[in-house]
């Protein structure tokens, strides 16, 4: 048992990392992801049962449009209602990019298109399709995803600081710190989320301590980051 959550963990970490990681870094990540895929039993009986019968082509006929409208110029992503087939199309994804198959900067500016930022089309494209991805895997294996048990309201302010993490990170991209500051913000944030992402509740609290003295310092505190600190008791 302690095997398999090891290599469970490997999954659910490399998937983190590639929702709170930079662009710039995404290759190395979705390789990561799917070595970590292949290393697991579970999660390769998984793929190989969602993937069986699922229709790739179709799918990126179906979720993929480009253009969204007659003459444009922007794409449209879209997601499988059904949860094995999200989970399979993302899959499937993540090996074209891996192969070469789809260049991640192309599918980047087909279909999430954000000022023509890759930083902004890369952000959104995690929150819309890696964290779904990642977050239907870790229900497929309660017993595994991670130790112990927890409370509803635990989860549940896992979940919501996830959730603030990410519009701290929209808000401090946007501030007016000096490079090095906010170069330490953004590796403070990536952590967080990645702490939050796997559940590490002991990581998380040292890092939401340090976040708090940051935030102190360069007197960015506001009422949501207030929360978030309000919320690292319930953990």
């Amino acid at each position: 048992m302690q095997d398999k959550y090891a290599q469970m963990q490997r999954f659910f970490t490399a998937c983190d990392e590639l929702i709170s990681g930079k662009y710039i870094l995404a290759d190395n990540k979705i390789s990561e992801v799917l070595k970590a895929i292949a290393a697991s039993e579970e999660l390769t009986g998984l793929f190989t049962a969602v993937t069986e019968r699922f229709d790739y082509p179709a799918a990126k006929q179906a979720y993929l449009r480009y253009p969204a409208e007659p003459g444009g110029t922007r794409g449209a992503a879209y997601l499988p209602a059904e949860r094995g087939d999200l989970i399979a199309f993302i899959f499937c994804l993540l090996v074209d990019f891996d192969t070469g198959n789809i260049r991640l900067s192309d599918f980047l500016r087909k279909f999430f298109n954000e000022d023509g930022s890759h930083t902004a089309s890369y952000t959104l494209f995690v929150e819309r399709m890696i964290r779904p991805f990642r977050d239907i895997v870790r229900d497929c294996f309660p017993e595994l995803a991670r130790p112990g048990s927890v409370s509803r309201d635990r989860e549940e302010a896992l979940d919501k600081i996830g959730e603030i993490i990410s519009l701290e990170r929209g808000r401090m991209l946007q501030s007016t710190l000096d490079k090095v500051d906010a170069d330490a913000c953004e590796l403070i944030l990536a952590e967080l989320y990645a702490a939050a992402g796997r559940r590490d509740t002991a990581e998380l609290k040292a890092l939401l301590c340090g976040y708090s003295y940051f935030l102190n310092t360069v007197g960015y505190l506001n009422d949501e980051s207030r929360t978030l600190f309000e919320l690292s008791a319930k953990l």
